[in-house]
């Protein structure tokens, strides 16, 4: 008898085509609207305090031209009105739900502040993080069994190597490499699959039909629709 795969709902930085994205309400949004789990991307201020932004700099969401590494805490507060939150303040945001932290950029100081807070906060196992090798294997350092999401940005597959350092859970594919070919050889290896960022409908059936653990969207919506349609249950 076949086994149903389940199929995890991520949603991109929150529900952003709803409310802006990396924001407390979107964060609440998401989960109000179905996510089985949220990513946000963390950087650090100035002063090492680890808040939600995906860009360098303040100027496509807040309207000001300055790099975040540039700005302290206070003065981040200041500037967008409380608009960024912290990571403390995110995690809290999201309950009981899971949390995938998206961790662009980082160093290994920076990996060792966000990894730490997590743990300050219990929520370490409801959060996981993606992003490249050289990031995952400082996560890796940080919290020896911290979930990952190695994201992979090639058909290339991973060396063994890299495989054994990370000890990835997850690989993290953009959706337009995935195949049922890719998926079922990565599962033969123990490994959960997932991609982002798929929107459409299409994208999204493609992806389960490759059998696919997880889809990251900024449309929940359709994400919810297909799921429905197609009988696949949340995980």
């Amino acid at each position: 008898m076949a086994v149903m795969r389940t199929l995890t709902a991520v949603g991109h930085r929150g529900d952003p085509y709803r409310v802006r994205e990396n924001t407390l309400p979107s964060i609440r949004s998401a989960f109000a609207r179905g996510a089985d789990a949220v990513e946000i991307d963390v950087r650090l201020t100035r002063d090492g305090q680890p808040v939600l932004l995906h860009d360098e700099t303040l100027k496509r969401l807040w309207g000001h031209d300055v790099r975040l590494d540039a700005v302290t805490a206070a003065q981040l507060v200041e500037l967008t009105r409380g608009g960024i939150p912290t990571l403390r303040e995110a995690l809290m945001a999201a309950g009981a739900g899971r949390v995938m932290i998206d961790l662009p950029g980082a160093t290994a100081e920076a990996v060792r502040t966000v990894v730490g807070q997590v743990r300050e906060c219990g929520a370490r196992d409801r959060t996981y993080y993606c992003a490249g090798p050289d990031t995952m294997l400082a996560v890796r350092a940080a919290d020896p069994g911290a979930e990952i999401a190695l994201t992979w940005t090639t058909l290339a597959p991973p060396r063994r190597v890299l495989i054994d350092a990370v000890a990835p859970s997850w690989l993290n594919y953009r959706f337009g490499l995935v195949d049922r070919e890719l998926t079922d050889a990565l599962h033969r290896e123990g490994l959960l699959v997932s991609a982002w960022t798929a929107d459409t409908a299409w994208a999204m059936r493609g992806l389960i039909a490759a059998g696919v653990d997880a889809v990251t969207t900024n449309r929940l919506d359709a994400l919810a629709r297909v799921r429905a349609e197609l009988a696949v249950p949340g995980r």
